[in-house]
């Protein structure tokens, strides 16, 4: 599946954290590995827990609405947030954001959220080429079905621990 308006899905329990999704989206936007610059970010809270984190591509935009510099727009092809010049790296998007998703660049302090790769989201492919198939693309129709919503690490992070390693996993 590609372009169209589309979001990642992300299986949490399918994660290695081998962090590929990582490299192959900073060498896209940045041209060289630099994962403090990806617009996807794995985290690891806990042993064991790996945490893709990435914008979800809300339909309410709230980080649009907040931009107090107008910066952020909706790409109507895809329905990515995409970041233009004008940012100013104010942080409002990530304070806007139910998930704190959008983060600044380590060197331009601009905003970085997911762009979908203008449709093709390399990560997914990266992903997929490495058989963990933790991330997939989904039309946005499918948004419920597949439980995609904006959600902080940490609270991803402990859901999917529980999973992992049962109830007595709550206070990782």
């Amino acid at each position: 599946m590609s372009a169209g308006r589309i979001l990642i899905a992300v299986d949490y329990l399918k994660c290695s954290g081998c962090r590929r999704c990582e490299v192959i989206c900073s060498i896209r936007h940045e041209g060289r590995i630099w994962p403090e610059a990806s617009r996807i970010r794995v985290f690891m809270p806990t042993p064991g827990v790996e945490v893709p984190h990435l914008c979800i591509q809300c339909d309410e935009h709230p980080c649009v609405e907040a931009c107090p510099a107008e910066a952020l727009s909706v790409d109507e092809r895809t329905g990515a947030i995409i970041v233009g010049g004008e940012c100013t790296g104010c942080g409002s998007c990530v304070d806007a954001c139910p998930g704190s998703i959008p983060h600044l660049h380590p060197t331009t302090r601009r905003a970085l959220i997911c762009d979908l790769c203008g449709g093709e989201p390399l990560c997914v492919k990266a992903c997929s080429e490495g058989g963990w198939n933790a991330l997939r693309i989904i039309p946005r129709e499918e948004r419920e079905k597949h439980g995609a919503h904006p959600r902080k690490p940490m609270e991803i992070a402990r859901e999917t621990a529980e999973k992992l390693f049962g109830e007595n996993a709550e206070n990782c």
